[in-house]
């Protein structure tokens, strides 16, 4: 087999929704990956981190009420600190699957930066979903504080935030050198601490970018092979839960367009990941994305299951 140089991009299934679920999931997390890493690819990996986040805003917003009187803290923060404890339990679940099947490989979280585009639409029109499901009526308690709340591919309503594309990756040279050097970094966690640049200055902006898209970015930016978008089914659905539901094995551009157009992918769901994989196979010639769950990662680099996403 090829070895390549892949992006993963880990979904929320892949991370539980809480501190304990957290540290158990990564387990199985790190035996999926380093099962690629033992093939001989070159692995980046990212995370999302929706639940987290959102628990981390609403944990500090609750103790500025506190005698502490915490003060607010930006988003772009809230994401930073989501980076660091994600990748603490990441990064020590991998080098413990790696020490154990006796591979010596370097592994390290990298606080890293998304720029986004200030003048983007999406600050007018938030959309990006983070934290907790909520039913209708905690729902409009929500929206009483002032909180924006959507209702997402029918699992119940979330809090939304703006969620801008992605323009660069700050730290894409470090992720490139720390490959070349063998070493495996997770990185752009969360879709990366939204940042908005002015001249030579990074000012975090008030957002989470989405970690599907940010990922594709930054697989363009390092010359990956492929993009691996993991997430709770083994392949992307049309007419998804529904008596004429068709899994899909492969998809070209037009036809996936065509599919998008039709509204077959959920918003919040599904749409985004194959967007994103279309963004990635646009960037270059012969680089593809496969979109799968995270048990079939290996079966899927190898062309047995998933669905993969051509130029």
């Amino acid at each position: 087999m090829k070895q390549e140089r892949i992006v993963i991009a880990l979904g929320g299934n892949a991370l539980g929704d809480n501190l304990v679920e957290q540290m158990e999931a990564v387990k199985g997390t790190a035996q999926a990956i380093v099962d690629l890493i033992e093939e001989g690819h070159e692995i980046v990996i990212v995370h999302g981190n929706g639940p987290q986040v959102g628990m981390i805003n609403l944990a500090l917003e609750a103790a500025g009420k506190t005698e502490a009187k915490t003060p607010p803290i930006p988003m772009s923060v809230c994401v930073a600190m989501s980076q660091g404890y994600i990748g603490y339990d990441l990064q020590n679940a991998l080098r413990e699957e790696l020490a154990n099947r006796g591979i010596n490989k370097p592994v390290a979280t990298i606080v890293s930066q998304t720029v986004v585009d200030a003048n983007d639409p999406a600050f007018k029109d938030p959309a990006k979903p983070i934290g907790a499901f909520y039913s209708e009526a905690e729902a409009k308690e929500m929206e009483a504080k002032g909180y924006t709340m959507k209702e997402d591919a029918g699992r119940g309503y979330r809090r939304v935030v703006a969620s801008p594309k992605p323009v660069d990756i700050v730290e894409k040279d470090t992720v490139d050198a720390l490959l070349k050097a063998g070493q495996i970094p997770i990185a752009v966690g969360g879709g990366g601490i939204p940042v908005c640049k002015d001249g030579n200055s990074l000012h975090g902006a008030s957002a989470v970018v989405d970690k599907d898209f940010a990922s594709a970015k930054l697989a363009e930016m390092i010359g990956a092979d492929a993009l691996i978008i993991l997430t709770a089914v083994e392949k992307v659905a049309i007419n998804y839960g529904k008596p004429d539901e068709k899994w899909l094995e492969q998809l070209d551009q037009e036809t996936a367009k065509q599919y998008i157009a039709e509204g077959h992918f959920a918003p919040g769901s599904m749409l985004p990941k194959v967007q994103a994989a279309l963004a990635f196979v646009a960037s270059g010639p012969e680089r593809r994305s496969l979109i799968t769950m995270l048990s079939k990662a290996k079966e899927g680099i190898a062309g047995k299951t998933g669905t993969v996403i051509v130029n």
